[in-house]
């Protein structure tokens, strides 16, 4: 299941409050990755590969949930698995970070821990793939971009350094998630969860999904705001004479 990247990111929301926004990303030479491999909640984020067990995701997040720390929950769940070996299992959550890869996955395979994310790969060209994926995340953490921009930034330099050697399978898929402890007005923006489930393009792909998703997002704010300010006048005849008056 090729390479993916887990992020925690913490930042101050617009009403000066602490909150904490968690993202994981994916791209493998396989249709469908976005119904195996990438997990999120306001907990934190899991990506599941090699030979995947999705239960690894599912659970993971569920035992962060309810409060188990990543490096406790995932490894729990690595020992309980018979195929442990052919696994890799990767996650932040609010205070850590866990990575693993069996010693049975398909080579080139590994990963790599930062301080706030981890990125594991396998099947891939060279250690430098997630080298890269690591280093464009580094180059713009915190950055001014929305998170999910910047994960595909980083599929992208992991794609670009030779990503899946898999050459002779061209369907190919990727997939983000973001969540937030923010509580969002008019809940989640559409273009934190998002898939490419079969294409030959994944990330360039993922990128216009993305952008057209967000454009999309705005103009749906935009278009309620002004009917909403619509209703407010017209459910409001005193003001509205007193604004004739004034004319």
């Amino acid at each position: 299941m090729t390479f993916s990247i887990c992020v925690r990111e913490e930042y101050t929301d617009d009403e000066g409050e602490r909150q904490t926004r968690f993202g994981v990303a994916v791209t493998t030479r396989l249709p469908g990755v976005g119904t195996l491999c990438p997990f999120a909640s306001e907990s934190g984020a899991v990506a599941t590969q090699s030979l995947v067990n999705v239960e690894l995701g599912r659970k993971g997040i569920a035992y962060l949930d309810d409060g188990l720390a990543v490096e406790d929950a995932l490894p729990a769940l690595l020992n309980a698995d018979d195929g442990k070996e052919s696994r890799q299992l990767h996650g932040v959550d609010a205070d850590g970070t866990f990575a693993f890869s069996g010693e049975e996955c398909k080579g080139w395979f590994g990963h790599t821990i930062g301080e706030n994310y981890t990125v594991a790969g396998n099947l891939l060209t060279g250690e430098a793939v997630i080298e890269a994926t690591a280093a464009a995340y580094e180059s713009d953490a915190f950055g001014d971009a929305p998170l999910s921009e910047r994960l595909i930034d980083a599929l992208e330099a992991g794609h670009a350094e030779g990503g899946d050697k898999r050459e002779d399978l061209p369907v190919q898929s990727a997939a983000l998630i973001v969540e937030t402890t923010e509580d969002r007005e008019g809940g989640d923006p559409y273009y934190t969860d998002l898939r490419v489930d079969a294409t030959e393009t994944p990330i360039a792909d993922l990128r216009e999904t993305h952008e057209t998703a967000a454009r999309g997002w705005e103009d749906a704010l935009a278009k309620y705001e002004a009917e909403s300010e619509d209703t407010e006048d017209a459910e409001d005849p005193e003001e509205n004479d007193e604004r004739d008056d004034a004319e």
